[in-house]
């Protein structure tokens, strides 16, 4: 199992993640709470949290490919709700578990 731990600074976490996972509801299955998601990727699911000051995503794949694809998919729809403030600086730890 693969997986990633990564996280972006932004005053808007809060909103970012409610956009973010109204979004991905169109196509995928997003379990949405106050502060987390979980959002169920086809390559593998991911949580979403927002704090104060800023968004962490914890994904999980069966490979490397599929955290790669999730990473992407998530600073493509990321940049362009938080358009304002790019270039946002994604910080990624990858890993197996």
């Amino acid at each position: 199992m693969f997986t990633t731990k990564g996280s972006v600074k932004t005053g808007q976490a809060a909103k970012y993640l409610v956009q973010l996972c109204k979004h991905f509801a169109h196509k995928v299955e997003v379990d949405l709470g106050e502060t987390s998601a979980d959002v169920a990727f086809p390559m593998g699911p991911c949580t979403i949290t927002a704090s104060s000051d800023t968004l962490i995503f914890e994904g999980r794949s069966e490979k490397a490919e599929g955290i790669e694809k999730m990473k992407g998919v998530i600073i493509i729809h990321l940049d362009k709700f938080a358009w304002r403030e790019v270039p946002l600086d994604y910080q990624w730890e990858d890993g197996e578990a």
